[in-house]
């Protein structure tokens, strides 16, 4: 009689231990309500900067804007309209530079800025998106000056102590040679 006790509570402990262990609750579950309120943040922050640049737009007469796909407005400063070569993927450019608060103070000059090589799309360089994408619309000798929205530019990091951040700012570039890849 002992043993068929022994043997019905060992029978029955195998049982219960057989059984497949509850998966663990998490402490705390997301809603993605953070996600949603950045995204709502961002955007708030490109309407007031794209109505502060269309203001800009509205008071400058003597220029002609034009608004990019991109986002971001831009003007000829230099026009050239004989040639019809503009950059392609993977062709290396020459231009120069500058980078300014949207009422002409300098952040950034074209001498600290230096002749830059770029390799369109290819490479690698500390360039804002803004830059790399206005040169694929110029042609060899063109300078063109660019408004770019926080976004297109610094964004949220900005360039220490010279730019905050979710800033728009203005670039001019002159596009000093176009050399084609293969």
């Amino acid at each position: 009689m002992l043993y068929k006790l022994v043997y019905i509570l060992l029978f029955s402990s195998l049982i219960v231990s057989c059984k497949s262990p509850d998966a663990r609750r998490p402490v705390q579950s997301n809603s993605g309500s953070f996600i949603t309120e950045s995204a709502d943040r961002n955007k708030k922050i490109y309407d007031e900067e794209k109505d502060f640049i269309q203001k800009i737009i509205a008071k400058d007469t003597i220029h002609d804007y034009i608004s990019s796909e991109n986002g971001f407005w831009y003007f000829y400063n230099t026009k050239d309209t004989t040639t019809t070569e503009m950059p392609d993927l993977g062709d290396i450019v020459k231009f120069t530079y500058d980078i300014k608060h949207l009422d002409g103070s300098v952040i950034l000059s074209e001498e600290e800025n230096g002749l830059q090589h770029y390799k369109v799309d290819k490479s690698n360089q500390e360039l804002i998106s803004g830059v790399r994408e206005g040169i694929k619309l110029m042609k060899e000798g063109e300078t063109v000056t660019f408004l770019f929205p926080s976004y297109k530019a610094y964004g949220y990091y900005g360039i220490e102590e010279k730019l905050g951040t979710n800033i728009p700012v203005q670039s001019t570039v002159t596009l000093h040679s176009i050399e084609q890849s293969n």
